[in-house]
């Protein structure tokens, strides 16, 4: 009780019962009523790698050495208590397997850990990687889902046994004993090192129930999806009249409108929240895509505009945004961010939020229907990260209902199939039906979500 009214009140909480590494597994059934129980293979790993913390820190005695859910996966509050460790650990461990990148479970621990180093990382512009990954069961290349695949770590300084057969082919063979002890205590070493290296600091835990996967609606080897971040900003060199230019840089993919609690370029956040969605992602500066826009054209894939309200002080910008407002492109979602501590904008927030509704009417609605705070505007970096995964979903299911649907290789057209025979059983096999093009969505999202939460200029803090 006293960690999570502490975590509520925006308090920090004691390192004495902050866990030092997050073990995040996928479970694994049971065969039948009574019969072994196959993660208590994992909960020996568990108890090893404390076992090592412990011994190579000097953490206090009573101290969370790790954290794993088994126990109170069924329990009551287990959500909080879930969220309160992912937000306070130091170290991410995934066990990785076929079963873990099929969880959508595992994807939301992933995710809401990411989520919070690529904070950090926006703070301090500095990489904040600390996840560790253990090979539970080798996973082929082909089912690692972006998140996983982009991270740099080398599995070979483990052993060689460990790399062919992985952890759990260590534990279970009796002659593979040493190779266990060594790839184990190699694995602590590594946790500490980076946590000890990286220093993530606590942050607000997230309502764990309400985090997308980090690794898709299908998980681990599905097609790769891609998105596009477009980012309406000026650069210091064409600045208004009087407008400050320490938030902008050299283009408009450098513009920092949270500067400067946030010392990395809100693009570049974009790019990463969106990546941690498992995203293929680009970037790119509205400027120097305004005329390449065919309405006429079916989407080639979901975008997400990024618009400094500053840019309708530019005539031509206005113009050029007027212009793209009456196309019809629904599968591009705006995120409007506000820093209602940059005091020229708060001077001039009701003209300037007037004259960029009467220049993206259209877009502004749309986006205010997929999600109210990206158009009033986002107040800080922890808030755009909890409001674009929201953002993201509405803008894939627009491109979904207008991107272009391809036929199977070699058919013109598709028939309905008909039942021939007893009970359908005598005739042929019915043709396959036409999929999406290769960039395929999931989630349920249509756009007008009833529930969500205005949290724009309401919400002030940083964390």
């Amino acid at each position: 009780m006293f960690l999570r009214s502490q975590l509520r009140d925006g308090g920090r909480v004691p390192a004495s019962v902050q866990p030092y590494f997050f073990l995040s597994y996928a479970h694994t059934p049971r065969f039948g009523a009574g019969g072994p129980d196959p993660d208590m293979w994992v909960e020996r790993l568990f108890r090893d790698l404390c076992s090592h913390v412990m011994a190579l820190t000097d953490l206090p005695a009573g101290a969370e050495a790790g954290f794993m859910d088994r126990e109170i996966r069924s329990g009551e509050g287990w959500s909080e208590r879930l969220g309160a460790a992912l937000a306070t650990c130091r170290v991410f461990v995934p066990l990785f397997s076929p079963r873990y990148f099929a969880s959508e479970m595992c994807g939301k621990e992933w995710y809401a850990f990411a989520q919070r180093a690529i904070h950090q990382g926006a703070l301090s512009n500095q990489p904040a990687e600390a996840i560790v990954p253990a090979l539970w069961v080798p996973v082929p290349p082909s089912q690692l889902p972006g998140p996983a695949e982009r991270l740099q770590f080398n599995h070979n300084t483990f052993g060689e046994r460990y790399v062919t057969d992985g952890l759990y082919g260590l534990i279970k063979l009796r002659g593979y004993a040493e190779q266990y002890e060594r790839a184990v205590y190699e694995l602590a070493k590594r946790i500490v090192r980076v946590a000890e290296t990286v220093r993530l600091e606590p942050v607000r835990p997230l309502d764990y129930r309400g985090v997308p996967s980090a690794f898709g609606p299908t998980g681990g080897g599905s097609p790769a999806r891609s998105l596009h971040v477009t980012v309406a900003a000026a650069s210091r060199h064409d600045l208004p009249d009087g407008r400050s230019p320490e938030y902008y840089g050299d283009n408009a993919l450098e513009w920092n409108p949270y500067h400067p609690v946030a010392q990395r370029p809100i693009a570049y956040v974009a790019e990463d929240l969106v990546k941690n969605l498992n995203y293929q992602t680009s970037i790119g500066s509205f400027d120097d895509e305004a005329g390449h826009y065919d309405s006429k054209q079916p989407p080639t894939r979901p975008e997400i505009l990024i618009v400094d309200r500053w840019v309708v002080e530019d005539e031509h910008r206005r113009q050029r945004l007027a212009a793209f407002d009456q196309e019809s492109r629904p599968w591009v979602n705006v995120v409007v961010p506000w820093n209602r501590y940059d005091h020229q904008s708060r001077a001039k927030e009701t003209e300037l939020a007037r004259r960029l509704e009467e220049t993206l009417p259209v877009k502004m609605g749309q986006g205010r229907a997929a999600c109210r705070a990206a158009a009033n505007g986002v107040a800080n970096m922890e808030t755009l990260g909890q409001i674009l995964p929201q953002v993201v979903e509405a803008a894939a299911q627009q491109f979904l209902r207008h991107a272009q649907v391809y036929l199977p290789a070699g058919s013109t057209h598709t028939e309905r199939p008909r039942l021939l025979g007893p009970m359908g059983m005598s005739g042929p096999p019915a043709p396959p039906r036409a999929p999406f093009p290769p960039d395929t969505f999931g989630g349920h999202n249509d756009g007008n979500d009833s529930n969500d939460t205005d949290r724009g200029d309401a919400d002030d803090s940083e964390s």
